[in-house]
């Protein structure tokens, strides 16, 4: 039974492990926590300590003998023992021998084997550890020293596998624990080469090998079959006895640690499963503590948030709690802490990181320990966004659906499975020349004959054996008698219908009044015209792609004439290297499935190649099975080409505009030749410089839109031989053509200035520029913060400059913000806040706009 000290404090979530999973460990174990209090451990390491820990008064640490010795004989320190120094240093200590004294003053040998236990992050949270009584064994090596007679004696029943293997690598002698651990006879085991036992071969040449250069061999682990076929782990502790310089034996323990071993795999396949399972499940889980801060989640609820792994740490699950879903789950939560209820379940809105709304159920229940103290909660966690948009979008197809059969001109009704009637349409009650009433049976007319003019009985009705046979009924005829003696003659369409597991649920029926073919035929040869002129192709093709009508249209933009093209396979119209679109789209068709328009090339006739727009849908016959496909091309040709033209009239528009830059700075130079050392000029030909560079940004991305990073690395470049000296950060954000141009301004101004006389002006200044974007509900707002840092001191100028201006007044009315420009001792500072247009930013990526 699984043990756990009390007083001790919740174990973080990583130490979970099932009560029976510690407690069937075959060896003694136990669990510390990262300040070295035992949390847990089992019979097996009570037993072994000869008392069981308690937690009142001073909580025990790391180990719970009373004392622990160095193999000098010294005292050992808590703070010394094995679980300390894994707890210290994060590395796992294995087969570590010391003496221990209990409290009643027994002294035994053990062996510790200790493994940190660590969080998804890396961190030690605690630690495991396996204990392994080698008193005897200790105990026996001590008694070799003691005599011959008590050597042999020793070896003969020795509860360890003792063996001596000669020069020739040949087992010599073995001891009965020997035997017994592999399963052999003295006589099948003595006299045969060792290394026949052994499963790695290249382990026991390395035993010989190292025992033939005179070294010692200390538990050394190795793998033996048994006689049974069976693979023991054992230590192997060996020397080897010399005479005249020549090895003449060795001799070696051979101490059986399976057990030890299983339980250390099974301890670490356990841990593998238990957080493959966490991480890979498909629904959000996460752990949270007393406040609902998160204490572990997994991948799938960084999924659904779009917050980082460490950033849902940082934060409680109200943090990322829409405002008006907060106080239900605040209220259920502590409800839970308090012990009030062991689980609750809501639906509430999460905010994401990008801002989008998700809706989610959350399902949480209360982790408390073996005294109902709450440990932590446990929240299941399941995006139920699409869940909620499909309910929304069922239950406004059902509302459209009841308004499109309201709206049919075709008498339409609905029963339950027992056959009483639970809906129909304005069409059926004019057919029926009277109102059913809700709950009637079988059908809706008054009387019922069969075309030979013999009544029908209602409960032999097609409606009545469809329900009955469940089963759709087809091809019958009845006639229906109005109230007021006229009879109509029609054909029903009853067809049973099923919920999900196959259980029948009712029936729909359409009467088709047939008096009314003849309209109908004259609607299909509307239709028929319809197709026949439409400037469009439209053509129809069986499922193995052969061609079954081809209309006006069809021949117009293939050249083909009807024909020519019916019978034959569509593929005739397909570029040899679009072959494979027809084998996708006939896949399509087959699976029931509409493929959406899309534009592609066709051959002509005459061999010539036309881009077209095209689309397809399935044809089905009167039972619903998919018989064919209609596709419906039309020529893109000329649209394409007003494309091509739109982007060489923007190319040239671009081009015109880098002219007419060029031009104002070439009048400039002329204009001022004799001038052209005066500031004046060289500040007006650097604004001109930076105008261009900002219209080349824009021109490489068509004018409509431009990268805020991209912009900030032409602008500030010039100013600055080396780029390290101004340090900027931000988002991946787009901004609009007119905002690109004023803060490409705005920045020259500013870099001016640093160079001439702040933070750039000197070599061990540099400046901060830094940028964010913030908003909600579609609402941005572009935040760019430049400051200058380390250069000489600063002080109001006594007017302002033409900079000054541009940024006050000309940058804000452009961009339609607040634009805050200091002149602070330690160095300038300008912050830019304008409102984003609708549409920016456009994504989080660089390319998405």
């Amino acid at each position: 039974m699984l043990r756990v000290v009390q007083g001790a404090e919740t174990v973080d979530p990583i130490f979970t492990l099932s009560d029976r999973g510690l407690e069937l460990f075959p060896a003694p174990a136990y669990l510390c926590a990262v300040d070295g209090r035992i949390l847990r451990y089992n019979g097996k390491a009570a037993e072994l300590w000869g008392q069981s820990p308690s937690g009142s008064g001073n909580q025990v640490h790391f180990c719970g003998w009373e004392r622990r010795f160095w193999p000098d004989g010294r005292l050992m320190a808590p703070s010394e023992t094995p679980v300390a120094e894994v707890l210290r240093t994060g590395v796992a200590v294995k087969d570590r021998d010391l003496t221990v004294e209990r409290s009643d003053g027994t002294r035994l040998w053990i062996s510790v084997s200790c493994d940190p236990i660590r969080t998804d992050a890396g961190a030690v949270v605690g630690a495991i550890a396996c204990l392994q009584n080698i008193t005897a064994r200790r105990k026996a090596e001590l008694e070799l020293s003691q005599g011959f007679d008590q050597l042999i004696d020793f070896f003969e029943n020795g509860a360890f596998g003792l063996h001596v293997v000669g020069s020739n690598g040949r087992i010599i002698r073995a001891n009965k624990a020997e035997l017994a651990l592999l399963g052999y006879t003295a006589e099948e085991y003595i006299g045969r080469p060792i290394a026949e036992f052994h499963v790695d071969q290249d382990t026991i040449q390395d035993i010989l090998n190292r025992l033939a250069r005179g070294e010692t061999i200390k538990n050394y682990r190795a793998r033996l079959r048994a006689k049974d076929g069976s693979i023991k782990h054992v230590q192997i502790t060996s020397s080897g006895r010399f005479e005249d310089g020549q090895l003449s034996h060795t001799r070696c323990f051979t101490v059986d640690v399976t057990e030890q071993h299983l339980a250390k795999r099974a301890l670490r396949e356990g841990r593998e499963r238990l957080s493959v399972t966490y991480q890979s499940i498909p629904v959000g889980l996460a752990e949270v503590d007393e406040q609902g801060q998160y204490v572990r989640v997994n991948d799938a609820l960084v999924q659904i948030t779009g917050f980082a792994q460490d950033e849902l740490l940082a934060r409680t699950f109200l943090d990322i709690t829409h405002p008006d879903d907060k106080r239900e789950d605040a209220e259920l939560h502590a409800r839970l802490v308090q012990g009030e209820i062991e689980r609750y379940s809501v639906q509430k809105r999460f905010i994401r990181r990008d801002g989008a709304v998700v809706i989610v159920e959350i399902v949480s229940s209360a982790i408390r320990d073996e005294d109902g103290r709450f440990r932590y909660g446990m929240r299941v966690v399941q995006d139920v966004t699409e869940r909620r948009r499909a309910q929304t979008m069922l239950e406004e197809s059902e509302r459209r659906t009841r308004e499109i059969l309201d709206a049919l001109p075709v008498a339409v009704y609905s029963t339950d499975a027992a056959g009483q009637i639970t809906y129909f349409n304005p069409a059926a009650v004019d057919f029926a020349g009277r109102r059913p009433a809700i709950g009637d049976k079988w059908c809706v007319t008054w009387r019922l004959f069969w075309p030979d003019g013999t009544p029908l009985p209602h409960d032999e009705c097609p409606m009545a054996v469809a329900l009955r046979e469940g089963r759709p009924v087809r091809g019958a005829e009845a006639v229906a008698e109005r109230p007021d003696g006229t009879r109509i003659p029609f054909i029903p369409y009853p067809t049973p219908l099923f919920d999900s597991s196959g259980a029948l649920t009712g029936a729909i029926n359409v009467l088709v009044d047939v008096t009314e073919s003849k309209r109908s035929h004259e609607l299909a040869q509307r239709l028929a015209a319809i197709v026949n002129t439409s400037q469009d192709a439209i053509v129809s093709k069986d499922l193995s792609g052969v061609i079954q009508t081809w209309n006006d249209g069809a021949q117009q933009l293939f050249g083909y004439k009807a024909d020519e093209a019916i019978g034959r396979s569509i593929t005739m119209l397909l570029p040899p290297d679009r072959l494979v679109e027809e084998e996708i789209i006939l896949g399509h068709i087959r699976e029931g499935r509409r493929v959406e328009p899309y534009e592609t090339v066709r051959r002509r006739k005459d061999g010539s190649f036309v881009d077209i727009s095209l689309a397809v849908s399935p044809i089905k016959d009167a039972s619903g099975r998919v018989i064919g496909a209609s596709k419906i091309a039309r020529d893109v040709t000329e649209r394409r080409k007003a494309d091509e033209q739109q982007q060489l009239l923007i190319h040239e528009l671009n081009h015109r505009v880098k002219n007419t830059l060029a031009v104002v700075q070439s009048l400039a130079h002329q204009s001022f030749r004799s001038e052209r050392a005066n500031a004046g000029y060289r500040q007006f030909e650097a604004r001109l410089l930076t105008l261009s560079a900002a219209h080349n940004v824009l021109t490489e991305e068509r004018w409509e839109s431009a990268r805020l990073d991209e912009l900030v690395t032409r602008i500030v470049a010039p100013h600055c031989a080396n780029p390290e000296r101004v340090h900027t950060s931000g988002p991946a954000v787009r901004v609009p053509p007119f905002m690109a141009l004023g803060l490409a301004m705005a920045l020259h101004e500013l870099c001016t200035n640093a160079s001439k006389y702040g933070a750039l002006s000197s070599p061990t200044g540099h400046v901060r520029l830094e940028w964010a974007v913030a908003g909600r509900d579609g609402i941005h707002r572009l935040r760019v913060h430049w400051e200058e840092i380390g250069g000489p001191p600063v002080t109001p100028p006594a007017r302002a400059g033409f900079g000054s201006r541009l940024l006050l007044h000309g940058l804000a009315r452009e961009l339609q913000g607040h634009v805050q420009h200091e002149f602070r001792p330690t160095g300038v500072v300008c912050i830019i806040d304008a409102p984003l247009p609708s549409g920016f930013p456009r994504g989080e990526v660089y390319g998405e706009g």
